[in-house]
């Protein structure tokens, strides 16, 4: 096959008149200039040169060639322009949406996946805030609560007690509601469960004091972090200086996955294999 480097140093003998001249014109040495102009005769079948003691010249196919070469180098740069063009444009914007729980790490895979392709534009909300938000057009893609049909990105996760890594309770396998019944909480606002969870120790008698209620989880963790209280939160938000600690039927799990709009997710299909691809990677480190 012709390729793009036969073009060009046919044109620079033609335009240097020699192969030497030709070779430092390309900054090539010469023989691999003959080597090259030899494969491009043999891929042509004719001889495109007569090489003379002082000067080369074109033979009668080397005539014929020579406007079919400058028409193909005039594309070639044509086509250089071209991709310049397209390399100046924006890349499209991508309108995302995340639940708030998501551990930083976690999202940070997830976006340095889709940076090189969009510009993301990121809201957080709760899951069925970002379902309608879909329903209605103003997002493409959302990370949330894995359901029946979506994409799922990891596997199930358990909600955990969350201790400071020198809490009396950090070393215990798991606990009994009732341990933890002098505790003060921390409680996450974010919490998909928030309901569920403050029904589960109501249920049990335990109606501890408050230190904070926020939802940052970050700020939630680093009070925890700082022997400041305890919370519940999914494994993942497990941070430095914080223990997670089973406990007795305290049962919830959660699984993060992707939602899009159908024609989004198709036409990407690439891209949310790199996803999941990315996500598991991240999981299976941590």
């Amino acid at each position: 096959m012709i390729k793009r480097t036969h073009i060009r140093q046919f044109l620079a003998v033609v335009d240097a008149g020699t192969f030497t001249a030709a070779a430092a014109r390309l900054n090539v040495t010469q023989p691999t200039l003959s080597l090259g102009v030899a494969e491009l005769e043999r891929l042509a079948g004719a001889l495109l040169f007569v090489r003379e003691k002082r000067r080369v010249r074109l033979t009668e196919a080397g005539a014929r060639f020579l406007p079919l070469a400058r028409r193909t180098e005039r594309e070639f740069r044509g086509l250089d322009q071209f991709e310049g063009a397209l390399a100046a444009l924006p890349a499209p914007l991508l309108r995302m949406g995340t639940i708030r729980s998501v551990a930083s790490a976690r999202l940070r895979t997830l976006i340095a996946t889709l940076a090189p392709h969009f510009r993301i534009d990121l809201i957080e909300s709760t899951d069925a805030e970002l379902r309608a938000a879909l329903d209605a057009g103003r997002i493409d893609l959302a990370l949330t609560l894995h359901r029946d049909g979506d994409v799922p990105l990891l596997p199930p996760e358990p909600y955990l007690l969350m201790v400071a890594q020198d809490h009396r309770l950090a070393a215990s396998a798991r606990i009994a509601p009732e341990d933890i019944a002098g505790e003060t909480m921390i409680a996450r606002r974010s919490c998909e469960i928030l309901r569920e969870t403050s029904q589960f120790f109501t249920a049990r008698g335990i109606r501890p004091p408050f230190a904070l209620r926020s939802d940052n989880d970050e700020r939630c963790l680093a009070l925890v972090a700082a022997g400041a209280g305890v919370t519940t939160a999914p494994a993942s938000l497990a941070s430095p200086g914080i223990v997670g600690v089973r406990l007795a039927g305290y049962d919830f799990v959660r699984r993060l996955g992707l939602i899009g709009e159908p024609g989004w997710l198709a036409r990407h299909a690439a891209i949310v294999s790199d996803l999941a691809h990315a996500c598991t990677a991240e999981n299976s480190s941590s």
